[in-house]
């Protein structure tokens, strides 16, 4: 069973940082390729980040050097710390399965099951 769960977010000034954490279930953390979109008001999803098949992570240009993922095999759970956010970071950012054929399809926005979400606000 697909489970996923978001937490982490918040408010915080330009310039600083956040780590948000997804919870997954053991059966998603093991079987299943993950990534992480966000989803602004009005605009449409987009892929933040995602995992290929040959164990790389790739990051959107929009987060890349700023964004980075990292994970904790023992409590299941995928991390995403975003450092030097922006104003145009805010959104509701998700924790994702990945489809097949997996590699790349996070930049597409392709997703299979996600979380709830944690809102993340970058604002002066």
């Amino acid at each position: 069973q697909v489970q996923l769960v978001e937490s982490g977010g918040g408010s915080v000034q330009p310039g600083g940082s956040l780590r948000l954490s997804c919870a997954a279930s053991e059966y998603t953390y093991t079987t299943q390729y993950m990534g992480w979109f966000r989803q602004a008001p009005g605009k449409e999803r987009e892929g933040v980040a995602g995992r290929d098949t040959e164990g790389s992570t790739n990051y959107a240009d929009s987060v890349k050097g700023r964004f980075t993922i990292s994970q904790d095999d023992a409590k299941n759970t995928l991390y995403l710390e975003m450092n030097s956010l922006k104003p145009e970071d805010t959104a509701i950012y998700h924790c994702a399965t990945l489809p097949p054929p997996y590699s790349g399809v996070w930049a597409l926005g392709r997703f299979g099951d996600w979380g709830q979400g944690t809102q993340v606000t970058v604002s002066s």
